[in-house]
């Protein structure tokens, strides 16, 4: 495995369920890899814009003129996309915000997910291009949305692995730290997402 991507998004710190979860991880990928490349994204601590309208033309434009006109806008969109494009594996940690996923996750997502860059179109439909890639994410939620009762209201897993699929990534694994709300689970949360680290295969 030549270069690791880990993507952060809790502004909590260090009483970030997330974050814990991946710390943990990330131990377990320096032990395992230690010749990899790590690349590191906090996007509470990075300008992560969403999208405008010129960082659109830029990214997606098929004129060679509109595109030079906006290429400054799209900088920072080459180089978060080269960045996953260069990875083996890609960390995704998000805690859940009512159902959802935070909003500069979003915005990482659509500086990344680019016609002609990590997908394109074809006659048959849509073509990924980040192939031979892993990822894993790293979830956490207040409520339980594993299973049970809540689970059709869960729009982080199914919607990321869905972005995943569509730029050619098929190998994801899911990591919760879920129920930090329900007193009874809460205590346990992160200890059980650590015990399923353990337990992925890298």
């Amino acid at each position: 495995m030549n270069q690791i991507l880990i993507i952060e998004t809790s502004p909590r710190g260090s009483v970030s369920a997330s974050r814990a979860a991946t710390q943990k991880l990330s131990v377990r990928l320096h032990e395992e890899f230690p010749e990899a490349k790590f690349v590191y994204r906090d996007l509470t601590k990075e300008s992560i814009p969403h999208l405008d309208d010129s960082t659109l033309k830029a990214i997606a434009s098929k004129i060679p003129e509109e595109v030079q006109a906006n290429k400054e806008s799209a900088h920072l969109s080459d180089q978060l996309t080269e960045e996953l494009l260069a990875s083996d594996l890609l960390v995704i940690a998000s805690p859940m915000w009512n159902f959802g996923i935070p909003s500069l996750l979003k915005a990482w997502i659509d500086l990344v997910v680019r016609p002609g860059k990590t997908f394109s179109y074809a006659e048959s439909g849509v073509l990924g291009l980040a192939k031979n890639k892993k990822a894993v994410l790293v979830l956490s939620s207040g409520g339980v949305f594993s299973e049970g009762p809540w689970k059709q209201s869960d729009f982080v897993e199914p919607y990321l692995r869905q972005v995943l699929g569509f730029i050619g990534i098929d190998d994801v694994q899911t990591i919760r730290a879920e129920g930090l709300n329900i007193s009874q689970l809460a205590e346990n949360a992160v200890p059980n997402a650590e015990k399923a680290i353990a337990k992925l295969a890298l």
